[in-house]
């Protein structure tokens, strides 16, 4: 055999199985190259958008975190003024009974004291009666003398 037909044949049966490569071997594993190499570009995709997500999702919720703070401060802040009203209409509703009360206390001892004038004015005009009768040692006649003794009770 001759050395040429040799590396001819080698050459021939290299050809082939190239061929043969390139035909049936070489596209299933492009593809799949191909296919790997999609799907971790999909990962970093997904890998990317999750981290946006992310960090949407935290400004998300230090935006609520901070609404609900400022609403949390804002019924706080409601709720100490409407205690302080409460606690003011409380006190004028206080003020108000006590001038009532102090009121109609008033009212009643001034009319405790106007009684207690109109029985010392009968006491009195009785008083008087029982004297002048003494002084003059008569009977004095309580009708008859009527006016004379309301205008007597008036002048004390």
């Amino acid at each position: 055999m001759n050395i040429n037909m040799t590396l001819i044949g080698q050459m021939i049966a290299f050809a082939i199985f190239v061929w043969f490569c390139i035909k049936y071997v070489w596209p299933p594993i492009n593809n799949a190259l191909h296919e790997r190499q999609k799907k971790i570009a999909d990962g970093l995709d997904a890998a990317s958008r999750a981290s946006r997500d992310l960090e949407l999702a935290e400004q998300q919720a230090s935006e609520t975190l901070r609404e609900s703070k400022e609403q949390a401060a804002e019924i706080l802040e409601q709720a100490h003024k409407r205690s302080n009203q409460m606690i003011d209409e409380a006190r004028d509703q206080a003020r108000q009974e006590g001038e009532r009360m102090i009121a109609q206390a008033k009212s009643e001892i001034e009319q405790e004291v106007n009684r207690a004038k109109d029985d010392l004015r009968g006491q009195v005009s009785r008083l008087a009666i029982v004297g002048a009768e003494r002084i003059l040692e008569s009977s004095i006649d309580e009708k008859r003398h009527a006016k004379l003794v309301d205008k007597l009770a008036e002048e004390l």
